[in-house]
Order: C-alpha cells, then sequence, then structure tokens
C-alpha cells in the first residue's frame, strides 16, 4: 500500500511541468481536481496535487492576464477596449 502510494504521489509529480497552454494547464487542474475529490487518495499525493493545483491557477490567471492586455488599445496616451467588430 505504502509502496501503491508512494508511486502514486511520484507519478503525479512528475506530470508536473510548465504546462504549454492554457487549456493544457485547464485539463490538469480539472484531472487533479477531481484526483483529490477521491477520498482514496493518500495525505503525501493530496498535498502535491493541492501545491501543483495551486500553480496551474496561478498560471491560467496570468495567461488571461496577457491575452486581456492584447485586447486593449493604446489610443492617445489611454487604453480603451479593443472593437472587434467591422467599423
Amino acid at each position: 500500500m505504502l509502496q501503491s502510494s508512494l508511486c502514486s504521489t511520484q507519478a503525479l509529480i512528475m506530470k508536473k511541468a510548465t504546462p504549454k497552454s492554457f487549456e493544457e494547464a485547464l485539463k490538469r487542474l480539472e484531472a487533479l481536481t477531481q484526483a483529490m475529490q477521491s477520498s482514496e487518495m493518500p495525505l503525501e499525493e493530496a498535498l502535491a496535487a493541492y501545491q501543483e493545483g495551486n500553480e496551474l491557477v496561478q498560471y491560467c490567471q496570468n495567461k488571461l492576464a496577457e491575452v486581456e492586455q492584447k485586447l486593449h488599445v493604446l489610443d492617445e496616451g489611454g487604453l480603451k477596449e479593443l472593437s472587434l467588430e467591422a467599423e
């Protein structure tokens, strides 16, 4: 049981890499959430999942902030929202 738990924790940590995209991070975050909702998850694995989840949330927030910045354009020294409709 301990060996199985250790292997699971190691597998979880090995997957911990910088996501290549927002979608990849969100998918991984969803998988971690589902795994943590299982009452079978050992404490050490839950802690590792929680830490990775926090990092993924931060990554997603940063990506969303980057996209938000790209949706604004500089207009006479101030920012205004970019209109995507044809004028």
